[in-house]
């Protein structure tokens, strides 16, 4: 597996109680949207949440940038696409939020998660071992 190759797909459909008094998704939703894509990108490579906790590492995010570029609205089905772009030292995923029918990018975005040891609550200054095996990449030790 090429680890550059790394990307998923979701459609989700914008329900009701996702839109504000001016009938768009509410912008905090976005978060929710991208998380949901993120799962599933992990997914692809057995490495989801509980196989993250298995692993005796948590990923939190520890920023995130989205860009607005277009309203959702209610029922709008979108597709949230996310792609692995960093893995060595972080993960940092690159988001974008396209109008199914149309295929209009409204948004883009990117998270970057850190690994940290779930029984000591430490920061990881490089990625483990663990996710490179998922990512079927041989970590280069310095």
């Amino acid at each position: 597996m090429n680890a550059n190759m790394i990307e998923n797909s979701v459609e989700i459909q914008i329900p009701f109680h996702d839109i504000d008094v001016m009938q768009v998704a509410w912008h905090g939703h976005y978060a929710k949207y991208l998380e949901i894509a993120r799962c599933a990108l992990f997914e692809t490579i057995n490495y989801d949440v509980p196989e993250m906790q298995t692993s005796g590492y948590a990923w939190p995010v520890i920023d995130l940038h989205i860009r607005y570029a277009g309203p959702l609205t209610y029922n709008q089905v979108l597709v949230v696409f996310a792609k692995l772009v960093e893995w060595e030292n972080r993960l940092k995923v690159e988001y974008k939020i396209c109008d199914k029918v149309t295929g209009k990018r409204l948004t883009k975005a990117t998270t970057v998660q850190v690994a940290v040891d779930i029984k000591t609550h430490e920061m990881l200054f490089e990625s483990p071992a663990v996710l490179f095996e998922k990512l079927g990449i041989e970590k280069i030790e310095n």
